[in-house]
């Protein structure tokens, strides 16, 4: 192998420095300053996306308090609107319950009165037959005629007394 000769060591060491000296001087005067400019490239580019997302997350956080408070206040919108409506609705049952109340207070006037007109007139009905049954009483026990005059003024007292006992 020729490296191993030591005949050939001292051309080798003299290449051996100028080829050393050159990479270091390319090293420090092209690569080294061109990988500082790229890594504070990508430090800044780094610093300015964090910068951008802290401002995406205030902004995200800003939204994110707009959409809670617009849920809040549609909650408190719909349970004011069920409130209204519930009221509107109890407020309505109760015209109507007033209404249907008064319906049946008329109705159930109405049928008194005419139950009391029925009765009276029952009541007139049974005054004529108990008259018309006392004359024909009276002409069959005591074989005389009485009046129809005599038989009302008989069963209204009996009737009068009736009604005071």
């Amino acid at each position: 192998m020729p490296q191993l000769d030591p005949n050939t060591f001292t051309p080798q060491l003299f290449w051996f420095v100028i080829t050393f000296v050159l990479l270091y001087l390319a090293m420090w005067r092209i690569i080294i300053p061109s990988i500082g400019e790229i890594l504070q490239n990508r430090q800044i580019r780094i610093d300015n996306d964090l910068q951008k997302a802290e401002q995406l997350k205030k902004e995200a956080e800003i939204v994110r308090e707009t959409y809670e408070k617009l849920v809040s206040d549609g909650r408190q919108a719909a349970q004011d609107t069920i409130r209204s409506a519930a009221e509107k609705m109890r407020l309505e049952v109760a015209e109507k319950h007033e209404a249907l109340t008064e319906k049946l207070i008329g109705q159930a006037e109405k049928a008194e009165d005419h139950i009391n007109s029925v009765k009276k007139k029952a009541l007139d009905e049974i005054q004529l037959i108990a008259v018309e049954i006392t004359q024909v009483a009276a002409t069959r026990l005591i074989g005389k005629t009485i009046s129809e005059v005599e038989a009302k003024t008989a069963v209204s007292s009996v009737i009068e007394e009736g009604k005071n006992s």
